[in-house]
């Protein structure tokens, strides 16, 4: 598990911790859990330049990965991932 904190665009911020678990991939944050679960199964680049992969609530960096898209991350903290499996690779 790591923590997350970060504001939305329309300045409201939040503290999340991403669990890891497809059921609840995200706590602390009811706005930043529906985002999660709003891209569940769309693709997102894990970093600038890749690679590509499905958001999933049991990978920590694809969720990760949503709230840098569509949030204004600030902090990370704990074992944020770094890279992330990807199949075929």
């Amino acid at each position: 598990m790591f923590t997350v904190t970060g504001a939305f665009d329309d300045g409201a911020t939040y503290t999340v911790q991403i669990t890891g678990r497809a059921d609840r991939p995200v706590i602390g944050s009811h706005r930043a859990a529906a985002l999660v679960e709003l891209h569940l199964g769309e693709k997102v680049l894990l970093s600038p330049t890749g690679p590509l992969t499905a958001v999933a609530g049991d990978n920590g960096a694809s969720v990760l990965a949503v709230l840098r898209e569509y949030t204004n991350v600030i902090e990370e903290s704990g074992a944020v991932p770094r890279q992330a499996s990807v199949p075929g690779s």
